[in-house]
Parts: C-alpha cells; sequence; structure tokens
C-alpha cells in the first residue's frame, strides 16, 4: 500500500527534494549565477520539477472532479491552476528590478495561449477527428459575457483614462477595478456553481466517465483535496526561486520582457492544456471549453485584484493597459471568440482561426 502511494506521488516527492535543496543553498546559487550555463540548468531543474507537480495538481483535481461531478470538477481544476498562476505573477513582480508591465504582460500572456493557443489545438484536433463537435452554447455565452467586460475594463480602459499616466489606473479607479473584478467573477461562481450548472455540462448528457480518466485511482474526497494542496505548495514555495531566473535568464539573453510572462504561462498551464486537447480529441467538447473559459475568465477575475492590491500595498506603479499592437490582438481574439462560439458546433476553421492569431501574437513578442 505504502509502496503504491509513493509510486503515485512520485513527483511531490521530486518536489519536495527539489524544494529542500533550493531552501538551504538556493540563496548562494541564486545569487552567485552568471554566464547562462548555471541558469540554464536551474530553469530546467525547476521548470521539470514544477511541471511534474502541477501534474500532479491536475490528477487529484480530476480525481475530485468525478467525485464530485461537473461543472465543480473543472472548476476546481481551474482554481488550481490560476491560483498557482497568481502566485507565481506575485512572486516575479516582488522579485528583482521594478517592472510596472509585468504582470499586465503575464496576464495578457496567459489570455491568448487559453483563448487561442489551447482552444486553436483543441478544435482543430477534436475537428480532424470528429469532423463537428456540439457544446453547451449557454456555457460558452456565460463565460463569454463576463470575460469580455473584465478584459476591457483591465487591459484596454486604462489607456483612456486621463487622472494618470497612460495604461495606468487612480487609486479611485483601482479599488473600482478589484470591485468590479470580484463581482463579476463572485456572480460568474454563484451562477456555475447554483443556479444554473446544467448550462456547463455536455448537451443532452454524457457518458459515465465524462472526464476519461478511468485508470485513476480514486481515494476519498479529503485524501485528494490534502494532497492537491500539499502538491500545490512546493509549487508556491519555489515560485520565488524560479522568478529570480527568469528574471536573470531574459535580461542575460536580452530576450524581450514579455517572453518571462509567457514562459511562466506555458508552465502554469501545461497541465490543464493537456486536459483540454485531451477531452477534444476523445468528443468532451463542452470539458475543453470550461478548461479553456474557464482559465481565461479566472485569469483576468483573481489576478487583476492580486496586481492590483500589490499596487496599493507596496506603492509600485502598475501599467494594466496593453499597447497598441496587443490591444488589436486582444479585441480581435474577443471578437473572434464570440464568433466561434456563437453555435453550439465547431469544426477545423475555427481551430485554425485561434491558431493563427496565436502564432501572431509569439511573431509580435519578438519582432
Amino acid at each position: 500500500m505504502l509502496g503504491e502511494l509513493l509510486k503515485e506521488e512520485t513527483g511531490l516527492l521530486i518536489g519536495l527534494v527539489t524544494l529542500a535543496c533550493f531552501l538551504l543553498l538556493g540563496k548562494d546559487w541564486l545569487t552567485n549565477m552568471s554566464g547562462a550555463i548555471l541558469p540554464t540548468v536551474f530553469f530546467c531543474w525547476l521548470f521539470v520539477s514544477m511541471l511534474w507537480l502541477s501534474f500532479g495538481v491536475v490528477r487529484h483535481a480530476d480525481c475530485l472532479a468525478i467525485k464530485l461531478g461537473e461543472p465543480y470538477g473543472t472548476l476546481i481544476l481551474t482554481l488550481s491552476v490560476i491560483s498557482i498562476e497568481v502566485v507565481m505573477i506575485t512572486a516575479v513582480m516582488l522579485t528583482g528590478e521594478q517592472n510596472p508591465a509585468l504582470g499586465r504582460d503575464m496576464m495578457f500572456a496567459v489570455l491568448m495561449i487559453v483563448l487561442n493557443g489551447l482552444i486553436g489545438i483543441s478544435l482543430l484536433c477534436g475537428g480532424l477527428r470528429h469532423m463537428e463537435q456540439v457544446h453547451n452554447l449557454q456555457g460558452a455565452n456565460t463565460f463569454l459575457i463576463v470575460l469580455i467586460p473584465l478584459a476591457v475594463l483591465s487591459l484596454l480602459l486604462p489607456n483612456f483614462t486621463l487622472a494618470t499616466e497612460r495604461g495606468t489606473y487612480s487609486f479611485t479607479q483601482m479599488m473600482f477595478g478589484i470591485f468590479a473584478s470580484v463581482a463579476l467573477y463572485g456572480t460568474f461562481l454563484a451562477i456555475q456553481t447554483l443556479r444554473h450548472q446544467g448550462y456547463f455540462m455536455i448537451p443532452g448528457g454524457g457518458p459515465e466517465d465524462e472526464h476519461g480518466h478511468a485508470n485513476l485511482i480514486i481515494r476519498s474526497v479529503i485524501y485528494h483535496v490534502l494532497l492537491l494542496l500539499a502538491t500545490m505548495l512546493p509549487i508556491v514555495l519555489l515560485s520565488k526561486s524560479m522568478a529570480k531566473i527568469i528574471n536573470y535568464t531574459v535580461a542575460e539573453l536580452a530576450f524581450p520582457v514579455a517572453f518571462g510572462g509567457v514562459l511562466i504561462a506555458i508552465l502554469v498551464l501545461a497541465p490543464e492544456g493537456v486536459a483540454a486537447i485531451k477531452s477534444a480529441i476523445s468528443d468532451k467538447l463542452q470539458r475543453s471549453v470550461n478548461i479553456c473559459l474557464g482559465s481565461g475568465l479566472a485569469t483576468i477575475g483573481l489576478t487583476v485584484p492580486a496586481i492590483l492590491l500589490i499596487s496599493l500595498v507596496t506603492g509600485k506603479t502598475i501599467v494594466l493597459g496593453l499597447g497598441q499592437v496587443d490591444s488589436v490582438l486582444l479585441v480581435t481574439t474577443l471578437v473572434v471568440s464570440m464568433v466561434t462560439f456563437s453555435s453550439n458546433k465547431t469544426n477545423i476553421i475555427h481551430g485554425v482561426v485561434h491558431l493563427i492569431l496565436f502564432i501572431a501574437y509569439i511573431v509580435m513578442i519578438f519582432d
């Protein structure tokens, strides 16, 4: 029994060993970095360990999903992953040199990866295998009707306010931004979990093993909750070390600052992305939609209050407004998402369009 548990939680054990190493020796390692070889080794070590831990978080979230059913399962997965993202963004913002736009860049990277990259791959793979796929139209519309105003209020409106410099909010506007994010996302959670759960379920019902994880070993709810939290803890504690390495690497290699946000977004979203793509391939598009749109919504709903609170507490200036190119990409992404989910059926053309937008985002980071 013990051997079986240790085998299941190999990722957690490796994560704990990594955490112990960086807690004991990390200060010396990270303050004496030079060149590119040693930071690359540290980055790969942390990246693999944290990614393995992230997959462990997803595994326990999936077990809870099977135990509790939808929409609670996907919600647990989304909130777990986005909580890791918020912690890592906070760690990066509080570590290293002052970069007022860092939180915005990371948040925008998550949105582009989720709304274009993951949705694009999911719809393309699902369309290639199943021609057309069906999702719950009411659920997608509910996601978008909250996501669109949150995105506009957080990433576009700051460019047009007059109380402070372009791209920033005044104290009153920041307080409103926090209130708006919490109110909209809180109302959405009430809709998703209490009043209209059916909006986020497969139309007409689905097979018993809705998550496609029949090979998972399911234990008690308490067990999976405790292990989920235990698996998240090393990720949270290692995030500061990862932040220092990313800051150093981006500066040393003269990469665009936004590239650091992409690295963190990929690390955080990889397990969730795998779950979304697998669901689409298994003709369970509704779960893919819940994961992708849910991640996009939770990213803004949870990250914006976090970075605004950091600004208020620390006095650091936070730039939220996107530049011209990113603003065009965001508006285009939101419009395309509205068209994609204006019908309850999708096919490969929807996937190709979202993927092209994602590639455009990557190209614009470097050129």
